[in-house]
């Protein structure tokens, strides 16, 4: 028999389908063991040692263990990218320590689809475990865990309140941080456009818009004002106008290549509203297999790759789908050939596409829930539109004159001649170009020289005010009704320029992929980490950093710079990837990495907090305190009469907060002044969320004894028997002020169903309850390791954690771990888990650890400044260091005691005797009756002479 390990059991049981008799397929849930959460894990003084702990996995390890007793070979068949080798790389090496590899032949199998045929293939074709794979695994953890644990005491101690938010993340998050300024900085700028509707010889409507006036081409701002806009209605209105020019070009559009990691989570996002993680996760269940008429199918093939390229047999049952479906016309002469541009792909060899082409959407969708549906049809039609014709387009562009061709017009159309790939598939972008916006917009026929005249045919419906339309983008000006100008047949129209839209996680991804950023593996942890660390938060499907998040980035930026550029972040990926390809030493990146990573940290570490502070505030003034409109003092004080504006540093992150604390208590949250001097409105908590569909109740966020919840409908009368309205409190962790309808109904929709369980079908819950969220199967509880989790976790994980060892309640709690001892008060600090969470503890003074941190890897620079923190708050003043216990001063008595003791207790010395006197008779005892009296002395004939 032989042993086959993969990571998921959904993974397991549809390889075990596909396997005979002869093979057994295990589950290591994922990684099985991970770096040790402590300072040392990584020891760059002994080459970069790495200590590795097992995570708690035992069940599964002893299961795979107990199985290789009569197994002769060890079937590794974990991801086909770096994670996938390392779970292997791990497995390998755990079991051989333990001794379960005796007389086992291990092999390294990988395959890009989880079909019969591709598993079989695979196992036909074995490796041994790829070292450079997992040397490039094992450079990012190390790089990873070098700068979380070594930056974060520093954070701990220079910038209270935060912690780092990773290598990778840092940089993202100053993505997202310059973006922010951009737009608060911004200054929209008025212009104007003008449309002419003219009619042709033959009496057919068409529309063009002014580009040249005074014989002088007009750029997108050139008519500034509502006077320059009258200037040219009056030019154009005294003009009589002909065809000037025509231009007509055929025009050929390509289809966009299949998808790879990031291009699905980008088109996911603007297609579906699907965010990152959850693009992922459907993707893997697709990927791991669906129960297709009592069998379980791959859908699709690996999802997490760099790569754009077709295997050679997809691309011909591709082509000949495209024929039989959709006509010859539809299949171009030469298969295409798509090329990765990302350098040195390192993850899966073959694009995302479906496992087999003629299964189509409308085939499988009933036996897939609503996200899977929706993504394979994604997956589904672009993979066939990359093989299909290409779109062909006739382009006409017609240049209206006036007789002094001091004025002149343009129109533009296209006219689709041949759909192509456009009749199956169509790309969102986040930019729409303005040929795309015209396309189909037809123009009637015209001649050169071919007089047209103006007409009011549309004038009637242009002046109407346009409805409402809703915007991501965040507005520069005040809301307000744009101007027109409507007169014969001429429309003007005023437009303010608009800031640079906030990145949704589309436009994100794309951005840190053009970078060279991050790798497909890990964009999605990437946003995630960001969120759950509090540094942004999502409104409207757009990032927007919060306070804590551009106070951190401001830190880096002005003390680790080099660590928070663009192009130092994008060669280290490169170098990662070199690593992968066997042209690089992984220990050669840590060392040159760590020489000036470790200068940077002795410095920042004896930098004063004032110091941090004062270089905090030059650097963000100029931003947070622009210049006023009336030229007044942006900095000074609104609410008393000589103090200054600038940065603190809170437990929480920064605000804005005046020089004369304690007289004057004025603060306000990190953000761009006023220009006109205006007081920053105060934004209450309490406020209307949306109105449920459903129901048609309204949602309303609230505020309770018991922390933040959401509501549903309204509260009935005093004094009446209505229905209470249905609530649901707001887990930690999710700010308040960011809940939106979505979230609210989900979090009132309590408990969901996560999925039925592989082993027994019986439905598994998430929900929230008196202990935080957690899920249930029958009677199996487990708690949930952050609150997203809850309305985020899928099957999988869920399975993971209900196999793993219950941690209940009252059972006996580790001991304290021995943290180190604090400098100046000489006690020692300990560690350890209490009733309402991790701790540390200086004697009587006991702070919570923030979340994330534990007693394992809490550092004693965070314990003692977590101490001095809670000391501080308690009483304003450490106390002071114990004096070591001095011995009292012994009383006259004690000393009369002590003396009687040493003098009649004490053996005396033997004196040497004569021999011819017979022995003395034995001396009478003596009792000491108190320690006041002193004993009779022995009488005088005894007593030696002299």
């Amino acid at each position: 028999m032989d042993v086959v390990v993969v990571e998921s059991p959904a993974k397991a049981q549809t390889i075990n389908k596909y396997l005979g008799s002869g093979y057994k397929v295990l589950a290591s849930y994922g990684h099985v063991r991970d770096l040790v959460e402590k300072d040392g894990s990584v020891d760059p003084a002994q080459d970069f040692e790495m200590k590795w702990e097992l995570r708690d996995k035992r069940n599964a390890l002893g299961e795979i263990a107990k199985s290789l007793k009569n197994a002769k070979r060890l079937i590794l068949a974990t991801d086909p990218d770096r994670e996938g080798e390392a779970i292997s790389w791990h497995l390998e090496e755990v079991l051989r320590h333990k001794g379960a590899l005796k007389g086992i032949d291990v092999q390294r199998v990988t395959f890009n689809q989880i079909t019969r045929d591709a598993v079989r293939d695979a196992l036909a074709h074995p490796r041994n475990i790829d070292q450079d794979l997992v040397n490039a695994y094992r450079a990012r953890r190390a790089l990873d865990y070098l700068v979380g644990f070594t930056l974060s005491p520093v954070l701990w101690r220079k910038l209270p309140g935060s912690r780092s938010a990773g290598r990778v993340q840092s940089v993202a998050l100053r993505l997202i941080s310059e973006r922010e300024s951009e737009i608060e900085l911004f200054r929209a700028q008025e212009y104007w456009t003008i449309e002419v509707d003219f009619l042709t010889a033959k009496g057919e409507l068409f529309t063009a818009r002014l580009t040249h006036l005074d014989g002088k081409k007009l750029d997108r701002l050139g008519i500034g004002s509502k006077a320059d806009a009258e200037s040219a209605v009056r030019a154009i209105e005294a003009a009589a106008f002909a065809v000037d020019e025509i231009e007509r070009r055929e025009v050929r559009r390509n289809p966009p290549p299949p998808f790879n990691t990031s291009s699905l989570q980008q088109e996911a996002s603007r297609k579906l509203g699907f965010g990152a993680n959850r693009t992922m996760r459907t993707a893997q269940r697709l990927y791991e297999g669906v129960d297709i008429e009592g069998e379980s199918t791959g859908l699709i093939t690996y999802m997490r790759t760099d790569s754009v390229t077709l295997s050679q047999e997809a691309v011909v049952a591709t082509r000949k789908l495209i024929g039989e479906k959709y006509g010859a016309d539809y299949v171009p002469a030469e298969p295409r050939v798509y090329k990765t541009k990302a350098k040195n792909a390192q993850e899966a060899h073959e694009a995302i596409r479906p496992s087999d082409l003629f299964r189509t959407p409308e085939q499988v969708a009933r036996f897939l829930d609503d996200d899977q549906r929706k993504l394979y049809d994604l997956v589904w039609k672009r993979t066939v539109a990359c093989e299909m014709a290409s779109a062909v387009l006739d382009q006409v562009a017609v240049d209206v004159a006036s007789q002094n061709r001091l004025v002149k017009l343009r129109a533009n159309g296209s006219v689709i001649k041949f759909d192509g790939f456009l009749k199956l598939y169509h790309e969102d972008r986040d930019d729409t170009p303005e040929d795309e916006e015209e396309e189909n917009r037809i123009l009637p026929p015209m001649e050169k020289g071919e007089a047209v005249k103006r007409t009011d045919q549309r004038t009637a419906a242009l002046a109407a005010p346009p409805p409402a339309a809703a915007s991501d983008v965040p507005k520069a000006t005040p809301e307000k009704a744009a101007e027109k100008i409507v007169r014969d047949g001429i429309n003007g129209l005023q437009h303010f320029t608009q800031p640079p839209p906030r990145y949704s996680e589309a436009s994100l991804v794309k951005k840190l992929e053009e970078l060279g950023i991050g790798r497909p593996s890990t964009y999605a942890q990437i946003l995630t980490v960001l969120q759950d660390r509090g540094y942004v938060r999502i409104d409207k499907r757009r990032f927007i950093p919060e306070d804590r998040g551009r106070v951190l980035v401001s830190f880096l930026t002005e003390f680790f710079g080099r660590y928070v550029e663009y192009d130092f972040t994008a060669d280290l990926e490169n170098q990662l990837d070199e690593i992968s390809g066997g042209t690089i030493d992984w220990k050669k990146v840590l060392r040159d990495f760590w020489t000036a990573f470790h200068e940077a940290i002795a410095h920042a570490k004896t930098l004063r907090i004032t110091q941090v502070i004062d270089a905090l505030d030059a650097a963000l003034g100029p931003h947070f305190f622009p210049p006023r409109d009336d030229g007044g003092d942006a900095r000074k004080c609104p609410a008393c009469a000589n103090g200054r504006l600038g940065l603190k540093v809170g437990k929480f992150g920064g605000f804005i907060g005046c020089s004369n604390y304690p007289e004057c208590t004025y603060t306000r949250q990190l953000a761009i002044a006023d220009p006109t001097g205006a007081t920053p409105p105060v934004v209450t908590e309490a406020r209307l969320i949306g109105t449920d569909p459903a129901t048609s109740l309204p949602v309303f966020m609230k505020d309770g004894p018991y922390g933040p919840y959401v509501q549903l409908g309204d509260k009935p009368p005093a004094g009446t028997k209505g229905e209470k309205p249905k609530r649901a409190s707001v887990p930690k962790g999710f700010d308040p002020a960011t809940v939106d309808l979505e979230l609210a109904l989900k979090l009132l929709a309590l408990p969901r169903e996560v999925g039925k369980h592989p082993t027994d079908g019986e439905p598994i819950k998430a929900n929230i309850g008196r202990y935080g969220p957690y899920i249930q199967h029958g009677k199996e509880y487990r708690n949930l390791p952050t609150p997203a989790d809850v309305l985020t976790i899928g099957l999988n994980h869920a399975v993971s954690l209900l196999a793993e060892p219950k941690q209940r309640r009252g059972a006996s709690r580790p001991p304290e771990r021995e943290v180190g001892e604090h400098p100046t008060l000489g006690d020692k600090i300990t560690a350890a888990v209490g009733r309402y969470g991790p701790y540390v503890r200086l004697g009587k003074t006991y702070a919570n650890l923030p979340q994330g941190t534990t007693p394992e890897n809490v550092t004693l620079d965070q314990a003692i400044s977590l101490i001095d923190a809670r000391i501080e708050k308690a009483g304003g003043k450490p106390p002071k260091p114990k004096k070591p216990k001095t011995e009292p001063k012994p009383s006259k008595e004690d000393k009369g005691l002590a003396e009687a003791k040493a003098k009649f207790l004490t053996p005396p010395k033997a004196k040497a005797k004569p021999e011819t006197k017979p022995a003395p008779k034995p001396a009478a005892k003596t009792t000491l009756k108190s320690p006041s009296k002193t004993p009779a002395a022995p009488p005088a004939k005894k007593r030696a002479k002299g």
